[in-house]
């Protein structure tokens, strides 16, 4: 169902694709967009390893709301942990492409939770992320991937 990785030497580890998604706090969100056209927008995102899903969290209406609920089906992609080696003059770069299917999570005790492990994530003080909550909970909408297919890579740009 879905392709082999082409480069499959380049794979990354089970370990090291959790420890991207773990560490990098956004990447980008594709959709199946209006007239057939894709449409891809940066996002944050929470993984849970109990759950084994991806979390996100914004407004209750727009674009991504309107094609999720249209068709679940996304990919979301995550790359960085950006490095050189010694003498080497093109870097490295750790990518992670996921395929899933996305629910919405409109349950308001729901949205909370992820919220805050979402906001765990960044470098904000607590008072910040309770005053977010109670001022936009009432309009912010959850949704979590279910992980159908995932891979991960490391690229040489050279």
């Amino acid at each position: 169902m879905f392709r082999p990785m082409r480069r499959s030497p380049q794979a990354l580890s089970q370990e090291e694709i959790i420890e991207v998604l773990k560490k990098e706090t956004r990447g980008v969100l594709s959709v199946q967009g209006d007239n057939g056209y894709p449409y891809g927008v940066p996002i944050n995102h929470y993984f849970d390893e109990e759950t084994g899903k991806l979390y996100f969290h914004g407004a209750d209406f727009g674009h991504r709301v309107d094609a999720i609920r249209k068709d679940p089906k996304v990919s979301y992609c995550v790359f960085g942990q950006e490095f050189q080696k010694e003498g080497d003059w093109a870097k490295y770069v750790k990518s992670v492409i996921i395929f899933g299917k996305a629910e919405l999570i409109e349950d308001k005790d729901e949205i909370v939770k992820w919220s805050r492990k979402l906001c765990d994530k960044f470098p904000c003080p607590p008072e910040y992320v309770e005053a977010e909550i109670s001022k936009d909970a009432a309009r912010t909408l959850c949704f979590s991937i279910t992980i159908e297919d995932i891979n991960g890579k490391l690229v040489h740009e050279a």
